[in-house]
């Protein structure tokens, strides 16, 4: 049986025989790279640089709440509002593959500059078995490329580290449990954030469209479901097709939003969550009443496997 003690012990121990000098860690407050950070906090103390970005495909009020997460755990951080850099450079980038890579890659970027200002040899992240797994690699099939491994560049400069590698999310989330971490709970959230809940183009109008629509799945989700009963991980995503609607008395032409919530234990298989009809209507109405641009909301049913749980 996983020992969560023991790991902590181990790992710290190890982080401070590793990290010989300064280290950066990307965090978005999830709780894989927040309990990465505290574990290298805890071996090497303020040589670490907590670092949040802002990318632009947060959800509603995310980097407000990170910050003040960071306060209360006396993290050494630094808040990077990069928006408008990440969504230019998705323009026209449809291939979801591409995303992450191009998502990866611009990480890189910006910690290696953070990295040079801070003077930090080290890059940190909370990388776990299934981000390796399933982007591929040896005799691995991708089925995604996760945009903290596949969109590493070949030649990256500062030495790669990463506490949590093969550990899976229930273990993590065991760790962060025994740490006191606030975020223990809290449903996954991919890297590349809502860039990839955006099928196809990406730009501001989309983003404000399906971050509104994302908020309206977590508050009805959970106003309706006691934090025991809530699915695994619960959210909208936008698609790019639009369909005949009816607003008031007028023909209307919108956008279709799909909301996904499941049940797993580590995110490598999920069932599709059998939600109760109530908050599907809930839902629905909200979203097509409060979001612009949107008539017609359906349920995703699909398993993992064949479907992965995000949509890109």
């Amino acid at each position: 049986m996983f020992n969560p003690e023991l790991f902590v012990s181990e790992s710290v121990e190890s982080l401070r025989n590793e990290i010989k000098g300064r280290a950066v860690i990307a965090c978005s407050g999830g709780v894989d790279s927040t309990v990465a950070a505290k574990l290298v906090e805890m071996a090497i103390h303020d040589k670490l640089m907590v670092v949040f970005v802002d990318t632009g495909f947060m959800r509603k009020n995310e980097a407000q709440n990170i910050e003040k997460m960071f306060q209360r755990m006396g993290f050494n951080y630094r808040i990077v509002r990069a928006a408008d850099e990440f969504i230019a450079m998705l323009s026209g980038v449809t291939d979801p593959e591409q995303k992450r890579k191009l998502i990866g890659k611009k990480f890189i970027d910006v910690f290696e500059r953070i990295a040079r200002e801070f003077g930090a040899e080290y890059l940190v992240q909370g990388t776990i078995a299934p981000d390796w797994i399933e982007s591929g690699g040896g005799l691995r099939d991708t089925i995604k490329s996760h945009h903290n491994v596949g969109g590493l560049p070949e030649q990256m400069k500062l030495k790669l580290v990463e506490p949590l590698r093969d550990l899976y999310k229930d273990e993590v989330r065991k760790i962060a449990r025994y740490l006191g971490i606030e975020t223990a709970e809290r449903q996954p959230f991919p890297g590349p954030g809502l860039a990839i809940r955006i099928l196809g183009e990406i730009d501001k109008e989309r983003l404000e469209i399906v971050r509104a629509a994302n908020a309206i799945v977590e508050e009805e989700v959970e106003r309706f479901y006691v934090p025991e009963e809530r699915p695994w991980q619960y959210f909208a995503v936008l698609l790019p097709i639009k369909s005949v609607g009816v607003h008031g008395d007028k023909r209307a032409y919108g956008y279709t939003v799909a909301v996904r919530m499941v049940e797993s234990l580590d995110g490598m298989t999920a069932a599709y969550f059998k939600a109760r009809h109530e908050l599907l209507e809930r839902i629905a109405n909200r979203i097509t009443t409060e979001v612009n641009s949107i008539n017609r909301v359906v349920y995703d049913i699909t398993n993992k496997p064949p479907g992965t749980i995000e949509w890109e």
